[in-house]
């Protein structure tokens, strides 16, 4: 230690006097208070070394202090000389607190002086000391003699984990000796490296120990591992590696080796990859049938479809560009070197970080760098490449790294980007994302970057940094898009979907024509008209080309110059077709007109239309064959062919071959046509056809009499009243087809889901009856076949039975406790549902209690109440399960006595059962039995049986022989009558040992374990006196139990052995939530002193009772009485797993391992045992499974968790509580019954470590992907480490962070899991089953699956009636509208989790998720479409499910909702919709579109009908056409003309919408519970809430298109026990639900005071009910779905909390939240761009429309109708300007000054006063006049406010700004007022609150809710 005693003195000493200033407590809180091991900062280059030895101080500090401060002060040398001045983030302060450390914890506890210059000494010492403790010699031969015996206990899992503990304790003692002492014996040293040598298991590795020797993980003996590994050696082709590069001395170099040699590659990426390519060869090695051979060697097959799969991708690209792949002929590469193409392939990606984001720059990348390793292979010298180091350096072996000059600089573009498109605020047209740098890998022209990259090509110029609010600068060096550009603008709707429009508008030009001409439809006028569709077609047509010429605007420069031609080449056509087809038109008509015309052009015309239309129709047919799409492929050599293709669609390197199978397409064709058949009808016959009299009415009123003064219709045909007479009809018929759509599909879907037996189990009744179907369902869905189960005749259907139940019975026990586990059963009904095992010596089906109690019971009141043998039988066989009960125990209790009893005692026993077998064969059994006498031997037998389940005592056996000699004198005295002297000697026998005292003395303990199950089991029997018909209780468990037994009927794969399944990952994203709940913030109690746990033990009262049970407390115990930390740290769990949780996330996905674990253990058990002894106890029992060493590696082998933690580096440096709880949950998964620890093995957390290291001076940032596990200690240790170009958030967060760590998942699929999901463990059984959906011979059409979808169960629907609502109408989706959605549509995408991945093909095409900014804002469904567009196939399976929570308040759902409604309107903007727009076929496209981008528009139009509408009749009433059309439609008895005006309310209340959730809940609730559930839901006001969401999704889906803004909303995944502000309610829907629905009101009542006579009332409630009910609901949904909305005292609360918000002036930074000024900015910020100000400004004008109306229908104006009128009418609103503008004068001057200004204020107002009255009395001005006029003024107000809004910068330079401030203050401060006086009066009324809090949440918590009020007398509000 002397090297380094002084400096530690000096810097002791110096801390010391640090922490005497002060300084320590910067650092050392920590350290000194809890564990040694503090976060050792990321900055310290080996803090790996640093960490292991903290950590085994922290081991020793309680052994020997004096050790562990050596080890500390150890620790800070290294610490020290890593960073001297620390410099590095928290090096400081871990330094001081590792000091402080020293000085509290361990020098303190040293007597005497500490002696530094003995450090050595007492190392050496202690090292011999602790091998001798620990009896290190015996340790490792002790646990494998454990481990030979194959005996799984925990005493071999505790002396493996202590062996570990110890092994890696003296590996840090030695290591810290080598590094201290100048000197060590040499009989010590060899002690330490043969310590060393056998330490070599504690070396962090992930799933398979490759870089150790370990002997205690059985990866490494499968023989499939073997094979792969020894594939990856050194082969002789590959040149010598140099003497001095590092190999570890535990393998031999590989091909990875020299990869990592050449290239560059970094050490720990290197060593995933390996792995990851091993577990790949290995897994598919397993699934090839291979006879085992001596030295396992790995198939070719194998190599051949991992290569080809996994570089898929790379040979389509290279087909794509023409160009030779890396190879010259695929089928001539040897085996190795396939390996080595795929080794460097998954190197490259393994290391490109964000350019993962780019699959063909990757192939672009592996293109060249093939190239070059095949130079040097060629040269056979091994020697760095050039691309892979700098320019300076080339030649020599100096920087060689493939992160830094590959890598590096395609990021620093990328990253340029991103950082430049001002935090997503930019136009998507200024900056680059990820598609518009991948796609241009797509041309030729990407190979002019050259190899090693020419940097200086445009590709990679960056563009100039933005300036804050200059969106155009830079601009001159910005290079173009590519290919594509998101203009934000609806067009995109039409330009996606042109076919679709197109469709629409000639079916409604057809439609109308006939409708016109009904009367005459086989004339030549008729014909001459529907065919002026051709002109329509090629007009839209030409449109659709003007759009692609607008909309690649920004991207011409970049593009292709053949991509840019095609779009002018196609413009240039259809303006030539269009002026062409228009002229042969019109030519026709004038033809037409001339009666001596021979009509040369109409017959030409109708040619050339017949000939354009044939021809596409004949090629639509044909492309409908996949025959006819390969033929078509191969035409594309013939320039004609190719060029007309080409014409016809671009040919993109995605969305080529997107057609389905011909029985494929004609299911989703015959779909369509039965929407189309009907909407079309619907169309016709109730809305154009009534509309045809009244137009032509309208058009031929010439004498109108206007109450305004028209401007347009008085001389143009009325056209205004036409349009407004047919505007909403047009609205209706563009979104109508979505509610046919949704209909049809909805049946569809029912129909569907009971095709697939969906439902057929849907109540415990169920289950009862079909229990005994359910071990065969299983054996044939779940479990692995049996060869020779049927193969032997002497098998009959009893035996079969047998061993199904068998084999059953270990997974059925295992999910039931798991459900005890889980807290949703009691102790005693676990006992019921248990299942025996069904293995021993009885040969009948033993079945679960709960099917079998007080059967025997029963059946003995049969027996006593029937007259025959006959009645009996046929009485007690009505039933199945009291027949197997009455059998089960009649044969068990002959098998109990006879094991029981010896000698005479088992005579008896014969005698009897003989005896009664000769009476029922005999149909004696009446007269020779007392059968009314059944109930005294069953209370003996009870007796007996109670005494023989205890332990042996001698009292009890007392009890025993005279409970035998009881039943005996009842057998003989009550029960036998018939004459037994046909059996004399056996009796005499009997009767002598009686007499004599013998009989029954000598007893045989039932000792064995199976005998002493069958006596309980048999006590049970006789004991259990109640129906077990409701067990389980609990909803949630019999609410699996029913899906599980249900799926087992369903069409499932068959399953594949666990050694032979597909391998996957789970793969869970997680940033800052939740990970488990703290007792603070469970014991927290709101302003109402409700707190999380009170409410999770009222929602949950008998989950906590179980709780309580478990943990050992009485039922009535609360939370306080628990005082074991153990038990704190369970009820933290049980609070957390119930909750929207990491913890649940993890506990429930950890259920895969514990299934396959199980799986594996029995099917080794049955391979071994053999099938020759079905009734053995070995083949079935599943005791000790989770601690096999074989199971254990097998389920790691097939699965793997990782779980990205994005900032759990930060959060551990922060010391954050979620840190810790992560760690947690590596430690453990949950306590079993026995309470006992499960360590997370298979549990993987990745995380992004930030890096600040000095370098040359200054502060370097470095970031660093990493992967830990939890080790021995239960502490995190670090696997890998992979550096990082830099930052790898530029785009979205939660892809992003997906994207970093996906190196780290393995296996053939991945699921995506979202942390507030949850999993099931019987649910995990059957994911292998969906694994071998993947197989292309499963049917799923002509490509196999590339993602599963699975169904959800959301687990929150019980929480209160929102969270109900959600529920249902995302089960309605994910159940009965995704299975139609993937089969017949065949366009099912991805809509989140959690679904299965493909793995492979998804990572090599560009990751499980998109990720630019904001455009991916929803970037789960893009993986759908780049799946899609690259030829995958999505698929739908509902016999598994996955739990989900969904957000349970208002205000997170409308959060969720709005954020998905922006994704949405992202969407619309998207290349990938665009091209799935126009690559599908029609029909796919039209399904496509209506459940995507379309539903978000068709909610937009059904809230913009209603708009349509109420303008319409506004026109109407306020111009008076309306009342003149009305008056003549009465007088002409057109009765058509008012059928029209009341056509369009049903549909505004679109009722239809509910229909799937009906037929769902019929589907898997029965009819009477579905009636029951849907009608709770109208009480619980579910109506009101759906209606409210229309106005959210409208609202983001619009504004998003139009100003963007979409952005990621945190909603919080808590329970929503708190009351929400007024305020926080106002800011969060004034803008996207008060504004409109005022809006609304207004034109309802405008309508309502000028638009509707007295005879018109009914037509006026029939006509805006719904429009009523719309606002209403806007207006007050937020509070009435709110906690405690209607109760008083926090109304009063929330009225002083909003004015004080109203009027607190913002400024710098105060927020939204604090002050409506800075909330009025925010909300007007969206709008920043000139289109943007345009459109607002159009949209606003539409308020002015009142004004001019209003004042015309004034008595003031008598019948003036001049344009005077309304000029008068503005001056009044500048004098009202004026007014208001004196009234909020508040400049602050002088006293004087005030003054003045009051007394004028008070002047202007009496003035004002004044000239009103004066107006009333000497003119015609009247008070409803005036109350006009504000309904007037008050939209025209808010037109110019939401006008000078929209031009903020041009008010602000005007100066008016603070007026238009004050003006917005206003209406705000209005609106706020009259939303809030009726929440006000309700609250007046004590049952409105009552009512609210009952219709909110379920009854219980309503109850206790209400209880708790009354009890919390220490509440504050509880005194108001």
């Amino acid at each position: 230690m002397s090297r380094a005693e002084s400096s530690w003195e000096r810097l002791v000493n110096a801390a010391l006097q640090r922490d005497r200033a002060g300084g320590a407590s910067a650092g050392g809180g920590g350290p000194g208070q809890g564990s040694l091991m503090e976060y050792v900062p990321s900055s310290l280059a080996n803090n790996r070394d640093i960490d292991a030895i903290l950590r085994a101080a922290d081991e020793l500090q309680d052994e020997d202090p004096s050790i562990a401060r050596i080890l500390c002060e150890h620790a800070y040398s290294l610490a020290q000389n890593l960073d001297p001045n620390s410099e590095g983030r928290g090096v400081l302060q871990f330094k001081t607190g590792l000091m402080s450390v020293v000085k509290q914890k361990l020098a303190k506890r040293e007597v005497g002086t500490i002696d530094r210059s003995q450090d050595i000494k007492r190392l050496q010492d202690f090292y011999r000391l602790y091998r001798e403790k620990n009896n290190v010699d015996t340790l490792k031969e002790d646990e494998k003699q454990l481990r030979e015996s194959g005996v799984f206990t925990k005493e071999m899992e505790r002396k493996t984990l202590r062996r570990k503990r110890v092994f890696a304790t003296l590996k840090v003692l030695g290591n810290v000796l080598e590094q201290v002492a100048k000197e060590i014996p040499d009989e010590l040293k060899h002690v330490i490296d043969s310590d060393a040598a056998m330490s070599e298991d504690t070396i962090a590795y992930n799933i398979i120990p490759l870089d150790a020797p370990v002997t205690t993980n059985a990866t490494t003996s499968f023989p499939e591992v073997q094979a792969a590994v020894a594939a990856l050696k050194y082969f002789p082709g590959l040149p010598k590696l140099p003497a001095d590069f590092p190999i570890p001395a535990t393998r031999n170099a590989d091909m990875l080796d020299f990869l990592h040699y050449i290239f560059g590659f970094q050490k720990d990426s290197v060593s995933n990859q390996r792995e990851h390519i091993v577990l790949l060869l290995a897994n598919e090695q397993s699934r090839l049938t291979i006879p085992e051979e001596r030295e396992p060697k790995l198939d070719d097959a194998a190599v051949r479809k991992v290569f080809l799969k996994s570089l898929d991708n790379y040979i389509k690209w290279c087909d794509y560009l023409c160009i030779q792949p890396a190879w010259s002929n695929l089928e001539t590469i040897s085996g190795e070197k396939r390996l080595l193409f795929l080794s460097l392939y998954f190197l490259i990606w393994g290391e490109a970080a964000n350019i993962r984001f780019l699959p063909e720059c990757l192939c672009y990348i592996f293109h060249h760098m093939v190239r070059e390793m095949d130079e040097i292979l060629r040269q056979q010298v091994a020697r760095p490449a050039e691309s892979c180091m700098p320019v300076e350096s080339r030649g020599s072996d100096d920087g060689v790294s493939f992160l830094d000059h590959v890598i590096a600089p395609l990021y620093g573009v990328v990253s340029a980007e991103a950082f430049n498109n001002d935090n997503g605020r930019a136009p998507h047209s200024a900056w680059r994302n990820y598609d518009d740098f991948n796609e241009y890998f797509w041309s030729l022209h990407s190979f002019e970057l050259g190899w090693p990259w020419r940097t200086s090509s445009s590709f990679f110029q960056k563009p100039i940094p933005r300036k804050k609010y200059d969106l155009q600068t830079g601009r001159a060096k910005h290079r173009g898009k590519t290919s594509f550009v998101e203009h934000r603008t609806f067009l995109h709707l039409y330009h996606s979907f042109h076919r679709l429009w197109i469709f629409l508008a000639m079916m409604f030009q057809a439609l109308a024509i006939i409708a016109f001409n009904k009367n005459d439809l086989y004339s030549r006028k008729t014909l001459r008209e529907i065919l002026s569709l051709g002109p329509t077609f090629v007009v839209m047509k030409f449109s659709e080309s003007v759009l692609d010429v607008i909309m690649m605007y920004g991207a011409y420069s970049t593009t292709r110059r053949l991509a840019v031609s095609r779009i002018f080449l196609r413009f240039i056509w259809f303006s030539l077709a269009s002026v062409v087809v228009s002229f042969l038109y019109v030519k026709a008509l004038q033809e037409d007109s001339n009666p001596n015309s021979n009509s040369v052009m109409f017959k030409f015309y109708v040619i050339l239309i017949a000939i354009y239309g044939g021809v596409q129709f004949f090629l639509s047919i044909l492309m409908r064959f996949p025959t006819c799409h390969n033929i078509a492929n191969k035409c594309d050599r013939w320039p004609v062919i190719r060029f007309f293709k080409w014409m016809r669609q671009e040919r993109h390197y995605v969305g080529r071959g997107m057609y389905e199978k011909t029985s494929d397409f004609i299911k989703y064709l015959l779909f369509w046509v039965v929407v189309l058949s009907a909407k079309f009808s619907f169309a016709y016959f109730l809305q154009i056809k009534p509309l045809v009299g009244p137009t032509r009415m309208i058009v031929k009123q010439d004498n109108i009499q206007y109450s305004w003064h028209d401007l347009v219709s008085r001389n143009n045909y009325n056209a205004l009243t036409v349009a407004s007479l047919w505007a909403p009809v047009v609205a209706i018929y563009l979104l109508d087809i979505h509610i046919f759509y949704t209909l049809v599909s909805a049946f569809l879907g029912f129909l569907l889901g009971a095709r697939d037996r969906l439902g057929e189990i849907r109540s415990l009744e169920a289950i009862h009856k079909q229990f005994e179907e359910f071990p065969g369902a299983f054996m044939r869905a779940l479990h692995v076949p049996i060869t020779n189960r049927t193969s032997d005749p002497s098998h009959q259907a009893a035996d079969k039975n047998k061993v199904d139940a068998a084999h059953f019975a270990p997974f059925w026990n295992q999910i039931i406790k798991c459900l005890r586990e889980e807290d949703y059963i009691t102790d005693f009904e676990m006992d019921l549902l248990l299942m025996p095992k069904n293995s021993g010596r009885l040969q009948l089906v033993q079945w679960p209690l709960f099917l079998l109690s007080s059967k025997i019971l029963l059946a003995k009141e049969i027996a006593a109440e029937s007259n025959t043998q006959e009645e009996i039988i046929e009485r007690i066989e009505r039933d199945d399960y009291m027949k197997y009960a009455v059998e089960e125990v009649y044969h068990t209790l002959k098998l109990v006595l006879m094991e029981t009893l010896e000698a005479e005692g088992r005579m008896w026993v014969e005698r009897i059962y003989e005896d009664i077998q000769a009476s029922i064969k005999d149909r004696k059994i009446h007269h020779d039995f007392q059968l009314n006498k059944l109930s005294l031997v069953i209370t003996r037998v009870t007796a007996l049986l109670g005494i023989l389940k205890e332990n042996e005592t001698p009292e009890h056996a007392k009890g025993a022989i005279k409970a035998l000699q009881d039943l005996y004198d009842v057998m003989r005295l009550d029960i036998l009558t018939f004459n037994m002297r046909g059996q004399y000697e056996t009796w005499n026998i009997l009767t002598q040992a009686w007499n004599e005292g013998r009989l029954f003395t000598k007893l045989k303990w039932p000792k064995d374990p199976e005998l002493k199950a069958l006596v309980k089991r048999l006590y049970s029997l006789f004991t259990i006196k109640d129906s077990a018909a409701h067990v389980p209780r609990n909803l949630e468990a019999r609410r699996r139990l029913q899906f599980f037994t249900n799926s087992l009927f369903m069409d499932v794969p068959p399953p594949k052995s666990v050694d032979k399944m597909l391998s996957f990952s789970v793969f869970t994203p997680y940033y800052s939530e939740v990970v488990l709940y703290s007792m603070a913030e469970l014991t927290k109690r709101n302003e109402d002193g409700i707190s999380i746990l009170f409410y999770l033990q009222k929602i949950y009262p008998d989950e906590w009772k179980n709780f309580l049970a478990r943990i050992g407390q009485d039922e009535n115990a609360l939370e306080g009485d628990l005082r074991n930390e153990r038990d704190i740290l369970e009820l933290r769990f049980w609070a957390s797993y119930r909750g929207q949780t990491l913890a649940r996330t993890v506990r429930g996905m950890m259920y895969y391992r514990k299934a396959l674990m199980l799986q594996s253990y029995l099917e080794r058990k049955a391979g071994r045992d053999g099938e020759s002894t079905p009734f053995g106890n070995d083949a079935t029992d599943s005791e000790g499974f989770e601690l096999s060493p074989e199971a254990r590696a097998q389920a790691d082998l097939k699965f793997t968790y990782v779980v990205t933690c994005q900032i759990y580096g930060r959060q551990k440096e922060d010391q954050k509580p979620e840190a810790a709880d992560i760690a947690l949950l590596m430690q453990r998964l949950q306590a079993n019954l026995f309470r006992s620890t499960v360590r997370n093995e298979a549990l993987r957390i990745a995380y992004i470590d930030v890096v600040d290291t000095p370098k040359e001076g200054k502060s370097h940032t470095e970031y660093y992907s990493k992967l830990v596990k939890a080790d021995i200690s239960g502490k995190d240790k670090e696997i890998y480490s992979i550096r990082l170009p830099g930052d790898p958030k530029l785009g979205e967060g939660k892809p992003e962070n997906q994207n970093h760590a996906i190196v780290f998942t393995r296996g053939n699929a991945v699921q995506t899991i979202d942390m507030n999901q949850d999993n099931y463990f019987e649910e995990a059984l059957k994911m292998r089953n969906l694994l071998e959906e993947f197989d292309p011979n499963r049917g799923h059409g002509i490509r196999p699956p590339t993602i599963l979808g699975v169904r959800e169960h959301v687990f929150t629907g019980s929480v209160s009636s929102l969270a109900s609502f959600m529920s249902n109408q995302e089960t309605s989706f994910v159940t009965l509208g995704q299975r139609v959605l993937a089969k017949p549509l065949k366009i099912r995408m991805h809509y989140g989790h959690p679904d299965v991945f493909d793995r492979v093909f998804h990572i090599t095409r560009g990751g499980i998720s998109k990720a630019s900014r904001v455009i991916n804002i929803s970037e789960d469904i893009f993986a759908g479409f780049n799946s899609t567009l690259r030829q995958g196939n999505i698929t739908h399976h509902e016999y598994i499910q996955v739990g989900k929570g969904r957000d349970v308040g208002l205000n997170q759902i409308a959060l969720f909702e709005g954020k998905v409604a922006g994704g949405n309107g992202e969407q619309v903007l998207s290349r990938d919709v665009y091209r799935l727009g126009q690559l599908l076929d029609f029909f796919r496209m039209m399904s496509f579109y209506f459940t995507t981008v379309g539903f978000y528009f068709c909610t937009m139009l059904t809230v913009l009908t209603v708009y349509i509408f109420l303008y319409g009749r506004l026109y109407l009433a306020l111009s008076g056409v309306g009342a003149t059309i009305r008056e003549r439609a009465i007088l002409l008895d057109d009765t058509a003309l008012s059928a029209a005006l009341n056509a369009q309310f049903l549909f505004q209340i679109g009722v239809f919408t509910a229909v799937p959730m009906i037929l769902g809940f019929i589907l898997e609730q029965g009819f009477l519970q579905a009636i029951v559930s849907f009608t709770t839901m109208q009480f619980q006001l579910c109506t009101i809430f759906f209606t409210f969401s229309l106005g959210t999704r409208t609202h983001y889906f619009g504004r998003t298109i139009l100003h963007g803004g979409a952005r990621y909303q945190a909603t919080g995944r808590g329970f929503v026990v708190k009351h929400i502000k007024f305020s926080e309610n106002y800011r969060l829907y004034s803008r996207s639900h008060f504004i409109k629905a005022m809006e609304v009101i207004l034109l309802l009542v405008v309508y309502l005071s000028y638009g509707n006579d007295e005879a018109g009332a009914v037509s006026y409630i029939l006509l805006t009910v719904s429009s009523w009910f719309l606002a209403v609901s806007w207006l007050f949904a937020p509070y009435l779905f709110n906690p405690a909305g209607f109760e008083w005292q926090k109304v009063v609360e929330d009225f002083k909390e909003w004015t004080n918000w109203l009027f607190y002036r913002g400024g710098i930074g105060v927020k939204g939240a604090e002050s409506w000024e800075a909330w009025w900015e925010e909300e007007i910020s969206h709008i920043r761009t000139l289109s943007g100000r345009i459109v607002e400004t159009i949209l606003s004008l539409r308020f002015f429309i009142f004004q001019y109306g209003i004042v015309y229908k004034l008595n003031l104006q008598g019948s003036d109708t001049s344009i005077a009128v309304y000029g008068w009418s503005w001056a009044a609103f500048a004098m009202l300007i004026v007014l208001f503008k004196v009234f909020t004068f508040s400049q602050k001057v002088s006293v004087n000054f005030q003054l003045v200004l009051r007394f004028v204020q008070g002047v202007s107002l009496l003035v004002a006063l004044a000239g009103i009255v004066v107006a009333i009395v000497l003119t015609d001005l009247s008070v409803t006049d005036i109350f006009a006029s504000i309904l007037a003024f008050i939209p025209t107000g808010w037109g110019i406010l939401s006008i000078a809004c929209a031009w903020k910068p041009v008010i602000k330079r005007l100066g008016m700004w603070k007026s238009v401030r004050s003006l917005a203050r206003l209406f705000d401060a209005g609106m706020g007022m009259l939303i809030f006086l009726p929440v006000a009066l309700c609250s007046w009324f004590p049952f409105v609150s009552t009512f609210q809090t009952r219709m909110m949440f379920n009854q219980a918590f309503s109850r206790g809710l209400e209880i708790s009020l009354i009890l919390a007398g220490n509440n504050p509000n509880s005194g108001l």
